[in-house]
């Protein structure tokens, strides 16, 4: 009997203490200051370490916590009840978290009272007597009391959470599911009041006004009036809803291969004028860079990757992605560094037995796949590993990178290269996070640190392909200019030369001291015939030639004739013949 009055007097005790915890926390929440709800977040865990179920106190501490923006220590508070976490039982994280909740689902129902073994501390408690009915009836209430306890604040504080961590699936649930909770639990209660009570019970509304003052307002006030939680909620939902309408039409249009029509749709996620979480940004500029890589734009895919890596330096896809992409064109000790760090990250896996980052983060990989992956992947490292020591460091595709045929002109690259600078200039490189929305703004300056290192990068290798194709391209001019020149001389030489011919024409007069040929037909074959008897016998073909100039005043009939007569034959011969 000493023991249990003890007992019974430490539990009147601690209730006192943990009573007197919540209002002073509630005096401070209801401050709204930043300092004051820290401080009453003290206070709430000191009530929670004496009474770790008290349904109060876990509520002001979840909504303390959101309203402080400190999204994941929500999300790890209330992490049994995110959806998606439920349905991954392949992977290791999702094992622990699974046993947890199924104790504390046990934990939850209570089947029998555990006061009965101290009212009769004589009998044993094996051998008491009770009925199913009662038990059913026990066991129904309890299920239909949790339900109640956690559809009024649970899923709709998680909801919010979920959202601003980029789980928006597993939000959008959350919301609807606590909406139609808390609407159908209004609808219960304004059944049981009567008719002439117009105002809620002082606890409820104590409650409410601390849930509200607890609620971080997710859109700015109208007109100075702030927002309730039920519109606010309702405008959370259908910005959820639209955001997660884009990218599943995004990612329709990238599975069907209409890559233009995927890269319009998000980049009007990217691009919108409200903020968006940055782990679903991060998702989005995953899948934008793969559907720049199918689409041909290797330097818009590389800076996507880049982009993704900076707001999650854990995204194994995206460090895949990005390696390929410069192995495509042949920069291979940047795609040696990308694939060095991707193995470092597949051995922390290994060791820590759980995927990178806390357990309801979304991964685009399983475990049970990384054994094998870092198979391949030490293989591949090898494999670049020799082609450097082989020599193959300078030979990178500048072509391929830029987006240009091979043979592009001047001011085809020119444009391009304009166009690449004005988009991925390093002074813009940190332009996107400012409609980043970040669950923990620590985070803050190493994500632009990374942002504005990658995009440094990135820059200078598009300088450098820049003037390595300019080089190539003013080779290419200067020798088809000479080429051209070459034939331009060619040409003016041939033209010269027929234009001397035609200046000096062939002489049709004859030589002075050669004797003019008789007129009369009779008289030159007669010559002929005189002259070389033999060799008319032999040509007669050439004399027919001959006989038919009247005066033998062709230059053609004066050669045969020359030839008839031979050239080894003193020319006074010669002109003998002819004047004969």
């Amino acid at each position: 009997m000493a023991t249990s009055r003890e007992k019974k007097h430490w539990w009147r005790s601690n209730r006192k203490i943990v009573y007197k915890y919540i209002k002073d926390a509630r005096n401070l929440i209801a401050t709204q200051e930043q300092s004051e709800i820290a401080s009453a977040l003290n206070l709430l865990d000191a009530a929670l370490a004496l009474s770790p179920r008290f349904e109060i106190a876990l509520e002001l501490k979840a909504r303390s916590l959101l309203y402080l923006r400190r999204f994941k220590d929500v999300a790890d508070m209330l992490q049994d009840y995110i959806p998606s976490l439920k349905l991954t039982n392949e992977d290791s994280s999702s094992v622990s978290s699974d046993c947890s909740s199924q104790q504390l689902s046990r934990e939850r129902v209570k089947l029998l009272s555990n006061n009965s073994s101290s009212d009769s501390p004589g009998l044993d408690p094996s051998f008491k007597c009770f009925s199913v009915s009662d038990l059913k009836k026990k066991v129904l209430a309890g299920l239909c009391k949790n339900c109640e306890k956690e559809g009024q604040w649970r899923y709709l504080v998680l909801g919010q959470a979920c959202c601003h961590l980029g789980l928006m699936e597993d939000a959008m649930v959350l919301l609807q599911t606590g909406k139609r909770l808390a609407t159908a639990a209004f609808r219960r209660e304004s059944i049981c009041w009567s008719d002439d009570s117009f105002s809620l019970p002082a606890t409820t509304a104590s409650d409410i006004s601390a849930s509200a003052a607890a609620t971080p307002p997710s859109t700015p006030p109208r007109n100075g009036i702030p927002l309730s939680e039920t519109e606010n909620i309702s405008q959370l939902l259908s910005h959820i809803k639209l955001l997660v309408r884009r990218r599943t039409a995004a990612i329709a249009a990238l599975d069907a291969g209409l890559y233009s029509e995927a890269i319009r749709h998000f980049s009007k996620i990217v691009d919108g004028r409200r903020p968006a979480p940055q782990g679903f940004l991060a998702e989005c500029y995953l899948y934008r860079a793969l559907a720049y890589k199918a689409s041909g734009r290797i330097a818009e895919s590389i800076s996507d990757c880049n982009k993704t890596l900076a707001l999650d330096p854990t995204c194994i896809q995206a460090l895949d992605t990005r390696a390929s992409l410069l192995e495509t064109i042949r920069c291979v000790p940047d795609c040696l560094h990308d694939l060095e760090h991707l193995k470092l990250l597949y051995n922390s896996i290994l060791r820590d037995r759980k995927l990178p980052g806390p357990a309801w983060k979304r991964h685009n990989v399983r475990y049970r796949e990384i054994p094998g992956k870092l198979c391949a992947l030490t293989a591949k490292i090898q494999q670049l590993k020799q082609r450097v020591a082989s020599g193959e460091t300078g030979n990178v595709d500048y072509y391929a990178l830029i987006g240009l045929r091979r043979g592009c002109s001047r001011s085809e690259l020119e444009r391009a290269h304009l166009l690449l600078c004005l988009r991925h200039k390093p002074d813009k490189a940190t332009n996107y996070i400012e409609r980043c929305e970040f669950a923990d703004e620590t985070d803050l300056e190493s994500i632009k640190d990374r942002a504005k290192m990658s995009a440094l990068l990135l820059y200078r290798l598009l300088q450098k392909g820049y003037s390595s194709l300019m080089t190539t391209i003013r080779e290419e001019e200067a020798a088809e200019k000479q080429s051209k020149k070459a034939v331009a001389a060619l040409q003016a030489a041939q033209s010269t030369i027929q234009a001397q011919q035609t200046q000096n024409p062939h002489p049709k007069s004859e030589p002075e001291n050669t004797p003019s040929l008789s007129a009369n037909p009779s008289d030159s074959r007669a010559c002929n015939n005189r002259a070389s008897p033999g060799e008319n016998k032999a040509n007669p073909s050439s004399n027919a030639n001959v006989f038919q100039g009247v005066f033998c005043r062709d230059l053609a009939a004066v050669g045969n004739l020359l030839s008839q007569v031979g050239f080894n034959r003193p020319l006074q011969v010669k002109y003998e013949a002819l004047s004969c």
